[in-house]
């Protein structure tokens, strides 16, 4: 649609970079201000908690993708300096991440789960924002649809040009959007024990992304069996965040203050 914004001389402005660049900053600026309004952390913690998460995620999302076209990377060593730049799995990006939160937690013997629920919906915000960049990007693109709202690419270094695809990257960003709002009045309004605004995080995104990789048209980025890469994983996510919840809610009595 719009992958280059402007460009002054010899520097240009992506659609993707910058609005990859407005969703982290949003993320990890309202992150800071809840934790601090909460009580849960220090002014600047989950700032300095984002900063590094982000960067454990672009690693975890540049290893999964790497990852998925393992057999080239075989063949010729070189497509991992030639795919540093471009190419990603957003599940990678979310193991990493939270990965690298729990380590920076227990450094700084920090409670994760509290900084995991006020993070939840703000990775949701971000979600919301990286998706828009991919639409403008032409990334991340849909099936072929006769459908009416089907869209029509004419700029792309990645989606099909001239050919009328399913607009999966708004509908992503719509749900990412839902999510956001909806995992906010949970931690808001709602009383609950820590770590479960983080639970339900894991299962309806493992979920929605589930059932969204059905209208992929970008099917390059792996598959096991019958279901793309990212299904495979949501299956073990959803697990994952529903026996934390369980956990949560049945067997540990300590309710988030």
């Amino acid at each position: 649609m719009l992958p280059e914004l402007f460009s002054i001389g010899s520097f240009t402005v992506y659609s993707y970079g910058l609005m990859i660049a407005i969703g982290v900053i949003s993320a990890v600026w309202l992150a800071d201000k809840w934790a601090v309004d909460m009580g849960v952390a220090e002014d600047g913690f989950m700032f300095m908690l984002g900063i590094y998460s982000v960067i454990g995620g672009f690693l975890g999302s540049k290893i999964l993708f790497w990852i998925t076209i393992l057999p080239d990377i075989i063949a010729n060593p070189s497509v991992i300096i030639k795919n540093f730049v471009n190419g990603f799995v957003v599940y990678g990006g979310l193991i990493g991440g939270i990965l690298t939160a729990m380590v920076y937690c227990k450094i700084k013997k920090a409670d994760f789960l509290a900084c995991f629920d006020i993070a939840a919906p703000v990775i949701a915000l971000a979600q919301f924002f990286g998706r828009i960049g991919c639409f403008l990007a032409g990334c991340c693109y849909g099936q072929h649809t006769e459908s009416r709202f089907g869209v029509v690419f004419e700029k792309s270094l990645y989606a099909p040009v001239g050919e009328k695809l399913f607009p999966i990257q708004l509908v992503s960003a719509l749900l990412n959007l839902l999510n956001f709002l909806f995992l906010t009045y949970l931690l808001k309004k709602v009383k609950l024990k820590k770590g479960v605004v983080g639970a339900a995080y894991i299962i309806t995104y493992s979920i929605g992304r589930f059932i969204l990789e059905f209208f992929r048209g970008d099917m390059e980025r792996g598959a096991v069996g019958i279901l793309s890469t990212s299904q495979f994983i949501s299956i073990f996510t959803v697990v994952i965040g529903g026996a934390l919840l369980i956990r949560l809610l049945y067997y540990t009595g300590e309710e988030k203050k």
